[in-house]
């Protein structure tokens, strides 16, 4: 094969977690719960808007979306990391490498445009609610859903490709718990490394500052009409459907731009390995409480389709 002349490394070794010998265990224990809470939240957000016929709408349907790529997200990265810490072998093939990438870069990005056009269909339904319908049909959402995973599938493909169509020569040792791109830089080898490098971090700083640029602009706009507002009440309650939302995007902003925005210089084995942690375990655990706790539409639902099944004697009590 083509991809075997052209390096001489056929797995990889991931150290990630190296560093912290004794606490694997504890750390195991902790992320498979956070692990699973993470599934079974973005579960029960896309069965309570499946079963409650009052959240059939865009921006539920958003959200669906938006908890389907976040499972899928976890599945391509926590499982195996959760297995190292567990295991004394941590090799993993350089065909599985890349695909690890691949479904955890498509499915990342798949996120953050995601999150761009819920923060659009805010913007419609408060600042042009009378054309909401228009511009929100049912084949306009499936659209943008549709762009949303066909831009974060080529974002995988393109980081991927590049990445590993350099030449790994000799060391395979990834300072990391997942097969992320600066410590496979750190591996490869040749004149195009550097351009590579600065391609691959200047795609992925661009798409993703460009889906935050266009939230805050949405943003912009969605405040200056609330501003427009005259009651109070009115107020709260516009800016109460974009609570949740809002909170999300600066979790999720806010730790990507530690990973991608961090100043260059020499980092500790221990710091990107928490560093990573933050981004791939701690904000999908996150996302949904947010979207549970913090929009009373959903919350209001959840009760009515599963806690009034659990306990239907409080039900009739209430």
């Amino acid at each position: 094969m083509q991809r075997a002349n052209h390096s001489t490394v056929t797995q990889f070794i991931l150290i990630g977690f190296s560093a912290f010998p004794h606490l694997q265990l504890m750390l195991f224990l902790l992320f498979l719960l956070m692990y699973l809470f993470t599934l079974l939240g973005n579960l029960l957000i896309m069965a309570t808007v499946w079963s409650e016929r009052s959240l059939h709408t865009p921006m539920y349907l958003f959200l669906c979306a938006l908890s389907i790529s976040e499972i899928l997200y976890t599945v391509a990265i926590i499982p195996r990391m959760l297995a190292d810490l567990l295991s004394t072998q941590h090799s993993i093939a350089f065909l599985a490498c890349a695909s690890q990438m691949f479904f955890s870069f498509s499915f990342g990005f798949t996120h953050s445009f995601l999150l761009t056009v819920m923060g659009y269909d805010r913007y419609v339904a408060i600042c042009q609610p009378l054309r909401y319908n228009v511009l929100m049909s049912p084949w306009g959402c499936t659209c943008l859903v549709g762009c949303s995973w066909a831009g974060g599938l080529v974002m995988g493909m393109v980081v991927t490709m590049a990445i590993f169509h350099l030449t790994f020569c000799g060391r395979n040792e990834i300072h990391h718990f997942a097969c992320h791109v600066p410590p496979l830089l750190k591996l490869a080898c040749g004149d195009d490394v550097l351009v590579v490098a600065k391609g691959v971090g200047l795609v992925c700083i661009t798409a993703l500052l460009g889906c935050f640029l266009l939230i805050l602009l949405s943003y912009a706009f969605i405040l200056a009409a609330i501003l427009k507002i005259l009651s109070a009440e009115g107020r709260n309650k516009a800016f109460s459907t974009c609570a949740s939302h809002l909170t999300v995007v600066v979790v999720h902003y806010g730790f990507a731009s530690v990973i991608y925005l961090k100043p260059k210089g020499p980092q500790s084995l221990e710091g990107d390995t928490l560093m990573g942690i933050t981004y791939t375990v701690l904000t999908p655990f996150l996302s949904p409480i947010i979207f549970s706790l913090r929009n009373k539409e959903l919350k209001v639902a959840m009760k009515k389709t599963f806690f009034s099944k659990l306990y239907p004697e409080k039900n009739v009590m209430m």
